[in-house]
């Protein structure tokens, strides 16, 4: 008897799978939230240096804000106030109505001297308010975001490792808190860089709240659920990013929607005391008894308590004697590079997966570089992503797991590429454009986690999805920072972003299909596999090049 049947005795999905499973997907849904909060908490809006109380000589001063700002502020090539520079010294001759600013001699400027003026009419209060994050500091917006992700990625890393040792559900509460009290505080900073600290550690504890919910959704669940399971959860944090659009045009005020995005997570961490510890866990780590009580709680509320009580420590540990084994070979990296077939899935994986949420969040974290609407196009790049995965899911049960990631890759770097060469007066098709390109990556995103974790074999499998996963969360740390790079020439974060997706679609298609094979076990199984498939090839060329022999003889025959 395995795990799998005792799972299958007690109730594999049961009254406690379904309440267990929504309580635990509940905070998907608010993810997006922290995750692309980015783009309302760090708004720009339309500014100009601050106009200082003066006089032109005369005493007092009587001017409208337009005469003040024709007297002050220069003009860009689009007849708009210069966001970063002012007359040195003020142009009182511009202040007569018939005045114009194509006199003789060019006038000097200088940066902002007493601050920006910001346009309050979308926006009430961002960090780039608070902080005059613009100009020659307008890069650390950018670094914020960054700084977040690299919180996601030192949380992977870490947290993933402290899952293993102290448990699933501990490591679940401590995440849920340390996510509810870096988030309030986050919205209590007093300085900038105490924001981005609390930032970073918001990260880390998004990190330990995505890892260890997924663990325990799915090692309480029978495997026949998981990709149903996994499909509902895509969908929560897709309409979590709807959630997040009319959450942001509802409170405007950074400091308020920041602690109104974290304030849920105190709510999730006092009903994450009802889980129960993973038994597949508990019995791994030789607690057996612990996971006894909790399988006949879960037959309980499955209403199957007379086969709960059936069940046994020995029997426990007797199930899991394979599984220990396993646990025990999946330890090294290394492992992943060792041997010629293990080390391309794991090349062409890391590829894949960096690429993906690079152009990802490239797209999704810079919503007012489209020029509309910023709560429409959040509302349009939230909703673009149902009928992507619904497409998605359907590719990959029909025509497979390959052909569905390279594509949906290679289709997403197209489009971001084609958007460089549309016009920016023509935002409605460069915004169709980009909502199509990031619907396509979240159908590649979608694909990843399903493709990878049947290409690695069950002994490094863990070990497999948190090398790709750091790597997914590189990629989405360096995005801001390429974003930069647009300040300097136009057209070169969309040309990184889209040739990034066109190279991992194309090595997408090294990697070998999945669709209907049995999960592989062992590298040996995957090494064996590669050796067959290769035997295949040379067997179908050696058919085919008697064939083209004999084909050229009858020719010369012919002749």
């Amino acid at each position: 008897m395995s795990f799998e049947d005792i799972l299958e005795d007690v109730g594999s999905m049961g009254k406690f799978q379904i309440i267990h499973v929504f309580l635990l997907a509940i905070p998907s849904f608010i993810s997006p939230s922290h995750n692309m909060l980015q783009n309302f908490v760090a708004a720009v809006p339309d500014h100009h240096c601050r106009i200082p109380l003066a006089t032109n000589g005369s005493g007092s001063l009587n001017a409208t804000a337009e005469d003040l700002l024709r007297v002050f502020i220069p003009l860009d090539r689009n007849g708009r106030p210069e966001k970063c520079i002012e007359y040195s010294p003020p142009q009182w001759h511009l202040l007569g109505l018939n005045a114009t600013r194509g006199n003789a001699s060019v006038p000097d400027t200088q940066t902002c001297s007493e601050g920006w003026t910001y346009d309050t009419s979308k926006f009430k209060a961002t960090i780039v308010t608070e902080w005059d994050l613009v100009c020659d500091w307008r890069s650390l917006r950018r670094i914020s975001q960054s700084i977040y992700m690299a919180g996601l990625l030192t949380g992977a890393i870490v947290l993933g490792r402290l899952s293993d040792k102290l448990g699933r559900r501990t490591l679940l509460l401590c995440s849920h808190f340390m996510l509810a009290v870096s988030g309030t505080c986050s919205a209590f900073s007093t300085s900038y860089t105490l924001f981005c600290f609390w930032r970073f550690l918001t990260g880390v504890a998004m990190s330990g709240n995505m890892l260890n919910s997924f663990s325990l959704k799915v090692e309480w669940i029978a495997t026949r659920f998981r990709t149903c399971i996994s499909l509902i959860s895509g969908y929560l944090y897709t309409f979590g990013q709807l959630y997040l659009a009319g959450m942001a045009y509802a409170i405007q005020d950074w400091r308020w929607l920041q602690f109104a995005v974290s304030l849920p997570y105190i709510i999730f961490f006092l009903y994450s005391w009802w889980f129960p510890e993973s038994a597949r866990w508990l019995i791994l780590n030789d607690k057996a008894d612990v996971a006894l009580k909790h399988l006949r709680r879960v037959a309980k509320l499955n209403g199957k308590e007379a086969e709960g009580q059936k069940l046994t420590t020995a029997i426990l540990k007797s199930t899991i004697e394979n599984d220990q084994l396993v646990a025990t070979k999946r330890r090294s990296v290394l492992d992943l590079f060792r041997t010629p077939a293990i080390r391309k899935i794991t090349c062409c994986t890391m590829l894949v997966w960096f690429s993906t949420s690079f152009a990802y969040y490239g797209l999704a974290i810079d919503l007012q570089g489209f020029g509309m609407d910023i709560y429409l196009i959040q509302l349009i790049f939230g909703a673009v992503d149902i009928p992507a995965k619904a497409i998605g899911f359907a590719s990959m049960s029909l025509i497979g797991r390959r052909f569905t990631q390279g594509m949906s890759l290679i289709l997403a770097g197209s489009i971001i590429l084609a958007n460089i060469f549309v016009s920016n007066e023509l935002q409605a098709l460069r915004t169709t454009f980009a909502a199509i390109g990031k619907g396509c990556l979240a159908c590649a995103f979608s694909c990843c986690y399903l493709f990878s974790g049947e290409l690695y074999p069950t002994v490094v499998r863990q070990t497999g999805m948190g090398l790709v996963s750091t790597m997914a969360r590189m990629g989405a740390m360096i995005a801001p920072i390429i974003r930069m790079s647009g300040d300097y020439v136009s057209f070169l974060p969309l040309t990184i972003y889209g040739g990034m997706a066109i190279i991992a679609g194309a090595a997408a298609f090294f990697l070998p299909e999945t669709l209907k094979i049995p999960l592989p076990e062992t590298i040996e199984e995957i090494e064996s596999r590669a050796l067959r498939d290769a035997e295949k090839d040379k067997n179908s060329k050696r058919k085919e090049s008697p064939l083209q022999e004999t084909n050229l003889s009858l020719m010369k025959q012919t002749v």
